[in-house]
C-alpha cells in the first residue's frame, strides 16, 4: 500500500541480513546530518562497521529475542529507511510497570525525506510494540533536529516525557 504523498509503493518490511547494505546507507545519511547538527558528539562511522552490525544482527543488545525489531522501508529494489525498535521497562522502582516500544534509531534517506516514509516506518514500529503488550511509544531525537521534532510532535503525537541534560567533563 503506498502513502497517498509517495505516489510509488513503498514495502514496510522486516529486515533482512542482505538489507545491511541499504541500511548502511540510510544510516550514514543519517550520521551526517547528525554530526553537522552537533560535532561535539556525533561522527560517521565506517560503512562496513555499520553493514557488518546489520548483517551480523548486532544493533540490537545480546539475546533480546522477540523483543527487538528491525524494520525497513523498500522503494523499488531500494532500502530508503529503516527503524530499530525493542520493547523496554524502567528500572525505576518509582515508575509503574510499563512496557515501552522504545525506537532505538530511525532514519529516511537524505532525498526521500518529508514523503510520509517516516510516518509508515514508525507507525509499523508502533504496531509492532502494540501486538506485544507495548503501553506506550518512546524515542529521543537531538534538539537541534527541529524538523525531526516538529514531525514527531505534531504529525505523530509524541510529547516531552523527559529532559535529558548532558555536560562536558
Amino acid at each position: 500500500m503506498g502513502d497517498a504523498r509517495y505516489p510509488e509503493t513503498i514495502e514496510i518490511r522486516p529486515a533482512l541480513p542482505e538489507d545491511a547494505d541499504g541500511i548502511t546507507r540510510t544510516f550514514l545519511d543519517s550520521a551526517k546530518h547528525h554530526a553537522e547538527l552537533d560535532p561535539e558528539r556525533y561522527w560517521i562511522p565506517a560503512a562496513e562497521v555499520i553493514t557488518a552490525r546489520y548483517r551480523e544482527g548486532r544493533q540490537h543488545p545480546p539475546g533480546a529475542g522477540r523483543e527487538v525489531v528491525t524494520l525497513v522501508a523498500v522503494l523499488g529494489n531500494e532500502i530508503v529507511g529503516f527503524v530499530d525498535a525493542r520493547l523496554d521497562r524502567s528500572p525505576d522502582p518509582m515508575h509503574r510497570e510499563i512496557v515501552y516500544c522504545h525506537i532505538v534509531e530511525i532514519a529516511v534517506r537524505g532525498g526521500q525525506r518529508g514523503l510520509g516514509i517516516g510516518e509508515r516506518l514508525l507507525t509499523a514500529a508502533e504496531e509492532w510494540g502494540r501486538g506485544l503488550g507495548a503501553h506506550f511509544a518512546s524515542l529521543e531525537y537531538h534538539v537541534a533536529n527541529t524538523r525531526a521534532g516538529s514531525f514527531y510532535e505534531k504529525r505523530m503525537g509524541y510529547r516531552a516525557a523527559a529532559t535529558t541534560a548532558i555536560k562536558r567533563l
